[in-house]
């Protein structure tokens, strides 16, 4: 999977695969940075609100590999609604993460944490002008590409209106079990490619009967199948994996699922609970 990539509306290409770095702190995301380089990884995943941007960009510098060789996403935080404070965030990431450019910078959240699934505020004049931020950082050559995170239609939409570069990609929740097939769809007729956060559900997926029985008729793991699921789909996927052995697993997924496979996996009932994770806004909780 490592030599796998897309290419974004601008030309630049995007490794299909890449190390999700969520509820890592600094001195885990570095050590897992660094291995997951030595495995072949060469999409780094991370963001404002992980409070991890130092700890990545010091795996990578002690990578010993290139800089050019590495894709490296953050994610400009939720709460930042105004030109100003996102465009001083994107300073502060690149000033954490010590390096001189990031590759992709995205919109992590239409609205603040502490608003999803509890406000109708979609923030829509606020996120035009945190997209505009970005413009700016494009044209600058501070980021060489720009998105969004949670998006919906309608938050897309709204950007689209005003915006004299179209979003690259939509970041959101897919796994087998709670898959946005007409988001993703409608992304790809606008030419936004999509990636898959969470894509073995926090761990919920490795307890579903279902999905561990499609795992076994293809002799792989959950997560492997979990894993291969998004990739079919034509997503981004960003498995978090601190550990090495996981990290070499999540990449051993050079199998084919069937057509009529994944017509099952698109149909299994949805997730209704994340267990301890239930309470994360991005699994339905309320903060």
């Amino acid at each position: 999977m490592f030599t796998k990539e897309l290419v974004l509306p601008n030309g630049n290409k995007i490794p299909q695969l890449a190390l999700g770095t969520w509820l890592m702190d600094d001195s885990q995301a570095e050590n897992a940075v660094k291995s997951a380089i030595s495995l072949s990884y060469r999409h780094i995943d991370t963001a404002q609100a992980y409070g991890n941007e130092r700890g990545v960009g010091e795996g990578i510098r002690q990578s010993g590999i290139a800089r050019e060789e590495i894709f490296l996403t953050t994610k400009i935080a939720a709460e930042n609604k105004t030109y100003e404070s996102a465009a001083r965030s994107i300073d502060e990431s690149l000033s954490k993460l010590g390096l001189d450019y990031i590759d992709l910078m995205i919109i992590h959240s239409p609205q603040p944490w502490v608003e999803v699934n509890q406000s109708e505020n979609r923030y829509f004049e606020e996120n035009r002008e945190v997209w505009r931020a970005l413009e700016d950082a494009y044209a600058a050559g501070k980021v060489r590409a720009i998105g969004v995170s949670n998006f919906l239609k309608d938050d897309l939409e709204n950007i689209l209106k005003t915006a004299k570069i179209k979003p690259m990609v939509n970041q959101i929740l897919c796994h087998i079990s709670n898959s946005p097939l007409e988001l993703i769809d409608w992304c790809t007729s606008q030419g936004i490619l999509t990636e898959a956060y969470s894509p073995v559900a926090h761990g919920e997926a490795l307890k579903n009967e279902s999905i561990i029985a499609m795992a076994q008729k293809y002799g792989v793991s959950v997560a492997q199948l979990c894993i291969r699921y998004c990739i079919q789909l034509g997503m981004i996927v960003l498995p978090k994996a601190a550990k090495a052995e996981h990290q070499k697993s999540n990449a051993e997924v050079d199998f084919e699922i069937s057509t009529a496979d994944m017509e099952i996996l698109k149909r299994i009932e949805r997730i209704k609970d994340y267990g301890e994770a239930s309470f994360f806004p991005v699994f339905g909780g309320k903060l």
